[in-house]
Formats: C-alpha cells, structure tokens, sequence
C-alpha cells in the first residue's frame, strides 16, 4: 500500500468512525434530554390540568361542566403531540357515578390502588399518569371519602418519535456537509505528507538497490533532507547511524569465504614445503581474486645480522616500484628495535602473473597503502616479518581482515619455511659431517656401492683408501676437545688439497677417514697414499697454550676393486685390515694387501658365516634389552631388543655378525628369531610398555617375511600396539615401493614405526616422507656431541622441530651424562635411551620410574 493510499484510507476510516461513534453518542444524549424534557411536561401538564379542574370544581361544576372540561381537555392536544385523559376512581363513581373515559389499564390501577404516580416509557412514547388524591377540603363533596383516598388520575401521553427522527434528520443534513470537506482536508495533508517522506524514501530505496558488495555500501550517497516530521527525521537519522556503523563492522562475504579458502590451503604437504615460492606466489593470486593486493613480501632470518627478503608482485613492477618497495622495507627493520643497525638484507623479486602489464607505485601508495608485522624475537631460520601492499588499507574494517590474513599467513610460511629449511640443512648435513663438512659415513656407503656398479658397467678398477689418525686420542685428552676439533678440520682441510676434482673424500667416524679413488689402479692408490701421508706429515697445529707444534700422523689401508674384493663391505674389510696393519707395523704408514693378506682375510670372512649359521640353526638367539625412558617423567616407557649370539659360549654383539647375516642372506632368519624370543620374555616379565624391534630393510623386502613376522607375533599373544619396528640403513634399498607396501601393511595392522640413526644417512629421509612413521632416532653422534658443539646442537634442535611439525615423537640416543639428559629435555625430545638411563642387558623389568645412577 502506497503511503498516500494509507492517508487518505485512515482518514477516511477515522472520518467514518469519527462521525458514527459522534452520532451515536449525540444520538442517545439527545434522546435522553428528549424523554427527561417530555417526562418534565407531562408532568407540569397533568398538574395544570388538575389545577384547572379543581378551580373549576371549587365553583360547584355540574356533571355536563365536567364533561365539557374533559372533552375540550381532549380536543386542546389534537395539534399536539400529547394525550391527555381523566379517569374517576371508584370511589368518586360510588358518589357520582361514572363517566365515559377509556377502559382503565395496569397503570391507572395501580395508581389507584398506591395512589403513587408512575412515568413509563416505551420506544418513543412517554406516559405519566397522576393520582389525585383527596385532601380535607375535598371531603364536603365527597362523603364517601377520606384524606388520601385516590378520586382519579389524569394520563398523559407524548409521543417524542418525530422530535428525535427530526434530530436525527438535521445531523446527517450536516454531516454530509462537513465529511466531504473532512476528506478533501485529508487528502491534501496526505498530499502533503507524501511529498515530504516519499522523495528520501525513494532516495533510500534507490541506494538499497545499488548496495551489492561491501563497496558500494562504503560508496553509497549519505545525507536525508529533513522533512519536518520528526518521527521520520529521527528514522532517517537512525538509519544513516545504522549505516555508518555497518560500514565499520561489516565484512565482504567473498572476504570471509577466501578467509576459510585460505584456512584449506594450510595443509604443509612435501609439495608445498619444496616449492614454498610457487605457493606463496598462489596465495598472492587467491588474494586478488577478493581483494586488490599489488605486493606480497616475507622476511627471513638467515644468520644474526643477515636477512632475507622474498618480494612476490602480482603484476611486473617497474624499476621505481622495486626501488620504493625496498625502501619501504628496509627502512622499517631499521626502526625495528629488535634489529640490528648493520642488518644486511638481500633481496629477491619474483612476478607471480607474467602478463605485460607494468605495475607503477607513488611513494604514497606504498607508505598509506601497507601493512606489515613483524615478530619481537627472531630466530635464525625462522620468519622475520610479512607485509602487503592493498587497496583495502585504507578502509578500518577490511584492514583488521587483512591483519588476520597476514598473522595467519606470517605463521603458515613461517612454518613451511622453516620446515623446507631444516629439511634442506638436514638433508645437506644428512650427507655430510658437520665438523669438516666431508661426505659422512652414510654417504660414503651409497657412493661406494654406486662406484662399484660404475665400474663393473664400464670395466675399470678404483681403490679404496681407509685413514685413521695415529694418537689422536693423546691429542684430544691433552689439549680438548675444541682442539680436537680444529685439527680434525685441519686436516680434512690438508688432505683435500692434496686430492684430485673427483675423488670422494668421506669422514668415517672418529678419527677415521676414507677416500674413494676413480678410476685409479693399486699403483696409482699407493702414490696417492703416500701423498696424503706426507701432506699430513707437514701439517702443524699450534696448541692453546701456545708451546707446542702438533703435526699430524696417520696410518693408512688400500684397497683396489676388484682385485681385492668385489663387495662394498668386503673392499672395506680389506682396507680396514690393511690400515690395522699398519699400525701394528709402526704407524705413520701405507700398507697394500699382498696375496697373504687376501687369503687370510677371506678365510675369517668364512669362519664367521659359519659360526653365524650354526648359531642361527641352534637358535641360540639371545635378545638384550635397554630402556627408553621418558625425559619428563622418568619412566620406563619402552625397551629396544638388541640382537646377540651365543657363539661357542661368547656373546657376540650385533656388529660383529649382523653386516655378514645381511651378505650372506640369512638376516630374515635373525630378525625373526629375535623378536620371537623378545616378545617371549616380554610375555614372561609381564611388561605392559613398548617394546622397539630392529629391522633389517632387506629382510623386509623379501615376500615371506612380513607373514613370518605377523604369525610371530600373533603366537605371542602381544598386542601390534605394544610393538614398534625401527628401520635400519645399513643398505640402500632400492626396491622402496615393496617396502613401502609392507610398512603401511604393518601400520594397518596397528604395529608402530620408527627411523632409526635419524639424520645419519640420506635414506631416513626418503622414509620419512614415504612411510608411516611415529618415531624418530636422533643419531646418537649429535646427541654426545651437542653441549660442545653448537652445529650438532642446532641439527638436534631443527631434527626435533621438524618432527613436532610432522607430529612425530623423538627419542634422543646416545645420552650418556645427566648434562645431555638435561639439554634433551630443554630441546623438547619425548624420550631418551643411552647408557646413562640403563645399559642393555637380558633382563626386562615390569614398568617403573627409572632412578638416576649414584654419583
């Protein structure tokens, strides 16, 4: 219903109602002053009438007087609108006789009988009927009387219908006089009315209509003309209020739903963590498809004072838009108070939209039109600060939606970053040894293998060169471990000057080295022995103290392939035999195998597989067990099994038989066996913990093992969850997909899994990413070595972090000092193992609180 419509019909209804309910109550006043005025006249007229009659009576009337009075009574209300009549009681006719007057009805008996007068009124008839009473004066002519008796009544009647329908006549006369004028006063005022509030209501009406985003209701017109209503005036007001704080508050819904799209693009997959750049470079498009944002840049710690800065542009921007950028950037870390002044940062600029369009920025844009944050406390390889350059800058709203996205942000690429970091430098220094920065012995495995495979394919020989420095323990008890240190890395650097470009030299532990010659005959590998040994010779290392000249001294084993061995561990053998040779020789020399040598070597090789077989056949297995503790709680949480030999009444430690087991193909057998026997003695100690079980990867890629593995350990009556098998790297496996297959089978089967010497070889990465792992291993050589070396402390640290993003628990080995306790527990790893917590042995305890040993 149009507004004026609404007027002119509630005038209308408020004209109709304002007349009937004034007719009605007019109505019934008049009527009511009608009956009281015609009751007052018949009242006087009957007292009049009686007045006349008793002058009349007083002069001695005779009968025919009287009957001309009551007729000429009669005939004087003809013309008007009463009637009147006299009527003679009994009494009076038992005096006088009757008369001829109309049959007497209840009123005029009952008047006669109470001698009461009565008024009664029936529609618009009013009757009132008068008793005439006797008086003593009455009582000379009546005789038959007394005072009060009741002689006769007189009846008046009046009719007041034609005054009221007159009345009646005379207010509609009028009213339809004065409804017309009412309605054409109403319709001008609705006229009125409608002019005045109709205009700002289609003005809001048409602003409504164009309000489709956030935008145009920030764009849309403001300001109401008053109207002179106040009730509307105060409306539009509210309105205008309504849509002002609207404006603060609300948020576009495309906003909010690219806010929960970007909640979903937050799963840190490998993809993302190797391409990290192409992902933020995603994000950045998503962004502008609800929102203008021209620049996209984060801030990374690399080093105390040297930081890196990634610029992501959605468009190529020009040379003054970098410029002004880096301006921007630079000059806010300067002010940052956590921030060194002589901060160095490079810069990289990558467009994420290749299209030719050039982007141009003022220095206004930039300084209005960003918005960066940056953490209080950076950490070297973590993120520094996130920024954007938006249009939505300047709306208060649509920037706290900006600041969440980029918080939100600064924690996700901050978190693929830091991961694709640690990743990076853990891969690197998975293949390296972080003192000297050589291949590590995992490395120098891989590429032995790998040499050999070369060379069978093209038909050369190479030679393998086993180092080990003569009293080098003298030199790191006498002058310390830091010195130790410098001339470990001292003569890594000696022996690498001395070496050809190709040649693999590779840190084999301690203060054994070994390198990997090419292509290089036993001729050939002795001359460069001999080089090495001299270089080494004439190296020298001032001690702390200043008063003595360390020079290097070393014993060194050759080996050639094929000549000496066809296999990696055999060549290696045969090299470590040599390299113990000389030592026993003299040290500070080079030793070849002579066909001696290689008989000797070969026939203990055999012994062993014999002796191994023999055990296994007997199944004289024995399992060791060594606690894995919790590092809050001190508790007992766990046991790895250790495999042992009971070898002609000597128990031989896994190093000496398991690498002969995996070259002779028996250690399937050996695996099995022992966790056969494990679980046996778990059963009987009634342990309620987990228990760790060594695997052997190329036992796990033989078909059968997996069904031999899983009926052993159905028969034990252990439940999968209690039973974690740790993965081994002693080989490269190269049938990864079958090992895969079988892990998540075990993983299926509720068995957990863990790596093993996390970090000691390139492999453990390759299974992390693959498998279903639930425990990580820290190798044991950081773990010793972390409270005197702050790279080793660092690749703990980035071990732990990357397992706790990935949601894997660690368990630090190698912890053999309350010390290295205390900082594994400052480094946030679950559980700890090591000779400190418990040395391993056949006996398995129920579960209990580990107690430190006595000092």
């Amino acid at each position: 219903m149009r507004l004026r419509t609404f007027i002119l019909s509630a005038s209308a209804l408020v004209a109709v109602l304002f007349f009937g309910g004034t007719y009605l109550v007019l109505d019934r006043v008049f009527e009511k002053s009608i009956q009281e005025e015609a009751a007052q006249s018949s009242r006087s007229m009957a007292r009049l009438a009686f007045s006349n009659m008793y002058e009349l009576m007083s002069t001695g009337w005779s009968r025919a007087q009287l009957e001309s009075f009551i007729h000429g009574s009669s005939v004087a209300t003809l013309e008007t609108p009463f009637i009147l009549r006299i009527f003679r009681s009994p009494v009076v006719e038992a005096r006088f006789g009757t008369i001829e007057q109309p049959p007497l009805d209840e009123e005029i008996k009952r008047a006669f009988a109470t001698g009461q007068d009565g008024q009664k009124t029936a529609d618009n008839l009013i009757r009132y009927v008068f008793p005439l009473k006797a008086e003593q004066r009455c009582l000379h002519c009546h005789t038959n009387a007394k005072v009060g008796d009741v002689l006769g009544a007189i009846d008046v009647e009046q009719d007041i219908g034609p005054r009221l329908v007159a009345s009646r006549s005379e207010f509609f006369r009028l009213a339809a006089l004065v409804f017309p004028a009412g309605l054409v006063i109403a319709a001008f005022i609705a006229l009125h009315v409608r002019r005045r509030v109709e205009k700002p209501l289609r003005q809001l009406q048409s602003s409504v209509e164009q309000i489709n985003t956030l935008t145009d209701l920030r764009n849309v017109a403001t300001g109401f003309a008053p109207i002179g209503i106040r009730e509307f005036d105060d409306t539009f007001a509210a309105l205008e209020m309504l849509r002002d704080r609207v404006r603060n508050i609300a948020v576009d819904k495309d906003i909010l739903q690219f806010e929960i799209g970007l909640l979903e693009k937050f799963v840190i997959t490998s993809e993302v963590v190797r391409d990290w750049r192409e992902y933020v470079g995603r994000l950045l498009v998503d962004i502008n498809q609800v929102i203008t944002a021209h620049v996209l840049f984060s801030i990374f710690k690399i080093d105390d004072e040297l930081f890196d800065l990634e610029v992501f542009w959605h468009f190529q921007p020009s040379t003054d838009s970098k410029a002004l950028v880096e301006r921007y950037i630079r000059s806010e870390i300067a002010h940052h108070p956590h921030f060194a002044d002589t901060t160095e940062v490079r810069i990289h600029h990558h467009v994420v939209t290749a299209e030719p369009e050039v982007l141009s920025l003022d220095e206004d844009a930039i300084r209005l039109q960003v918005k960066s944050f940056f953490v209080d406390t950076p950490k070297i390889g973590g993120i520094v600060g996130i920024g954007v350059h938006s249009d939505v800058m300047a709306d208060s709203t649509l920037r706290l939606v900006m600041d969440s996205i980029l918080s939100t942000l600064m924690n996700v690429v901050g978190s693929v970053k830091a991961i694709y970091k640690y990743t990076r430098d853990l891969e690197y220094y998975a293949t390296r040894d972080p003192l000297t920065d050589l291949f590590n012995q995992r490395v120098f495995w891989e590429l032995l293998g790998y040499e050999i495979g070369r060379a069978q394919r093209h038909g050369y020989a190479f030679s393998l060169l086993l180092i080990d420095l003569d009293n080098f323990k003298l030199v790191n008890d006498g002058y310390g471990h830091a010195f130790g240190d410098k001339f470990l890395v001292t003569f890594a650097d000696t022996v690498r000057g001395v070496l050809r470009q190709g040649d693999i030299f590779a840190r084999y532990g301690g203060d054994e080295f070994v390198i990997i010659l090419p292509e290089t005959d036993l001729q050939e590998a002795a001359q460069a022995a001999e080089r090495i040994l001299a270089a080494a010779q004439a190296m020298e290392l001032t001690t702390p103290d200043g008063g003595n000249v360390v020079r290097g001294a070393l014993s060194i084993g050759v080996a050639t392939y094929p000549d000496h061995a066809a296999e990696s561990k055999d060549l290696f053998l045969f090299a470590d035999n040599m390299m113990y040779k000389a030592k026993a020789e003299g040290k500070g020399r080079v030793v070849l195998p002579t066909e001696a040598d290689v008989v000797e070597v070969f026939q203990g090789i055999t012994q062993q597989s014999v002796l191994i077989i023999k055990a296994l056949e007997e199944k004289r297995v024995v399992p060791f067990f060594q606690p894995i503790v919790g590092v809050n709680g001190h508790e007992v949480e766990a046991y790895e099994v250790l495999s042992r030999l009971d070898m002609d009444g000597r128990i031989v430690g896994a190093g000496e038989f398991v690498e002969i087991a995996e070259r002779i193909g028996v250690i399937h057998r050996l695996d099995s066996l022992v966790i056969e026997r494990a679980l046996e003695v778990m059963a009987e100690r009634n342990f309620q913990g987990k228990i760790f079980l060594n695997l052997s990867p190329r036992a796990l890629v033989l078909s059968e093992f997996g069904k031999t593995l899983l009926s052993v350990v159905a028969n034990s009556g252990i439940a999968p969850e209690r039973i974690v098998f740790e993965i081994t790297e002693r080989d490269t496996i190269k049938n990864l997909g079958m090992l895969e297959r079988l892990l998540n089978d075990l993983r299926f089967e509720g068995f957990g899994l863990a790596i093993d010497d996390f970090g000691s070889g390139f492999s453990s990465f390759h299974y992390l990413r693959r498998f279903p792992i639930d425990y990580l291993k820290i190798e044991g050589d950081f773990i010793v070595n972390m409270l005197d070396n702050a790279k080793d402390r660092a690749f703990v640290q980035s071990m732990q972090s990357l397992a706790s993003e990935l949601g894997i628990k660690t368990i630090a080995e190698f912890v053999e000092g309350p010390q290295v306790l205390e900082e594994v527990k400052a480094l946030g790893i679950d559980l700890a193992q090591g000779y400190y917590l418990g040395r391993p042995g056949r006996e398995l305890l129920p579960s209990s609180l580990w107690t430190p040993p006595a000092a």
